[in-house]
């Protein structure tokens, strides 16, 4: 008997994914067991993968680890490993760009196994027709019926969404993260919505917020946060959340900030040829819109997304948000662009909760950017 250990994230969406579909892999590979395990969520988004790597043979990773991994020859390539069909298969049926994702250099260190962006999510029984731009959203926050998560990575997530709805993506200028206008559009916006929202959503994260939608809170509607699939299924919550594509500005939807995990290997593995199998069958069409998304998971695989039953499961969650991650926003990809990403955060979270100037803001940021140059 083989096993292969991984490691994931805190959530139904996270672990129940995986260790369901690790359950029925002893249908598939009966010499195999995969254990997994699992962390939080902030260190998900922010813990070195060199320790993970070292223990696990399969992990569950943020995208935005990928260059730096790569670098220090934490992760196996998964092209060239005997799998370039379903590689091939995997890349024409992708999310959005949640497969381009987890490329850099032209390897591929990642399968997208799961699929996510910043949307909007709402209670249907309190608010059956959701605003669907910022103008209706101002309006229904000033109700004090709206909740937004803005802790710093969840700010620093939707002032890239603000402006890329205004038209600009951020960090595609060496040395320039937004321009002044696009930062002072977006932080003008944020800030008014920080006015209208509980000040404890300061610190709160997708998962919180949405748990307080659904409960018996005030707030019936969040316009940004990262989709969480579970929240749409009966019985997950007291109350279940239909979610919904971004508000729009000026009629056009675009620029929501791509999130999503993906499930790579530790070059470190013993069982390397059994985790990249096993990598590969997890992120196949059958598995993730059957085991994978039966314990809780968010599939990356657009056969999940366009399958009637998982649609009828989650009030439509895949439809309904399909053209916002379709076009969502890819961050750079650069092995320091997490150091720039943590640092943004904090100055984009405390601007908003200081009620700073764009100016200002914008001078922060851009002291950042070269931190990544040309990113590749």
């Amino acid at each position: 008997m083989i096993t292969l250990r991984g490691v994931t994230w805190e959530h139904d969406r996270g672990f129940g994914s995986v260790a369901e579909a690790a359950k029925a892999y002893r249908a598939v590979a009966p010499d195999v067991e995969v254990v997994w395990s699992y962390r939080s969520l902030q260190a998900f988004g922010d813990q070195p993968l060199e320790q993970l790597a070292r223990e696990n043979d399969l992990l569950v990773i943020d995208h935005p680890h990928v260059p730096h991994a790569a670098e220090e020859g934490l992760l196996a390539p998964l092209d060239g490993a005997g799998f370039d069909e379903a590689l091939s298969e995997l890349a024409s049926r992708s999310v959005g760009r949640s497969f381009e994702s987890y490329q850099y250099r032209d390897r591929q260190w990642g399968l997208a196994s799961d699929a996510a962006a910043q949307v909007s999510a709402s209670r249907p029984d309190q608010l059956p027709v959701p605003p669907t731009d910022w103008d209706g959203v101002l309006e229904l926050a000033r109700e004090g019926r709206v909740a937004w998560p803005y802790k710093p990575i969840d700010a620093f997530s939707s002032l890239i969404t603000v402006a890329g709805g205004w038209g600009e993506a951020a960090m595609e200028s060496p040395g320039t993260f937004l321009s002044l206008d696009a930062v002072e559009f977006a932080l003008d916006l944020l800030i008014r919505l920080s006015e209208c929202v509980d000040p404890r959503h300061a610190e709160s994260n997708p998962i919180q917020v949405a748990d307080d939608l659904a409960s018996d809170s005030p707030a019936i509607y969040a316009p940004l946060l990262f989709g969480y699939s579970n929240y749409s299924r009966q019985g997950f919550r007291r109350h279940r959340l239909r979610y919904h594509d971004i508000p729009t500005i000026d009629g056009r939807l675009q620029g929501a900030l791509l999130g999503g995990a993906g499930i790579a290997v530790s070059a470190s593995s013993s069982h390397l040829a059994e985790a990249i199998a096993h990598a590969f069958w997890l992120a196949s069409a059958e598995t993730q819109s059957g085991a994978y998304f039966d314990g809780g998971g968010q599939p990356g695989h657009a056969a999940a997304w366009e399958d009637d039953a998982l649609n009828a499961a989650t009030l439509d969650f895949f439809r309904s948000t399909r053209a916002t991650l379709e076009s969502a926003y890819l961050r750079p990809r650069h092995p320091r662009f997490i150091d720039l990403q943590d640092a943004a955060s904090v100055a984009i979270h405390r601007a908003i909760v200081e009620r700073k100037s764009a100016t200002d803001l914008a001078r922060e940021l851009d002291a950042l950017a070269p931190l990544i140059g040309d990113a590749a």
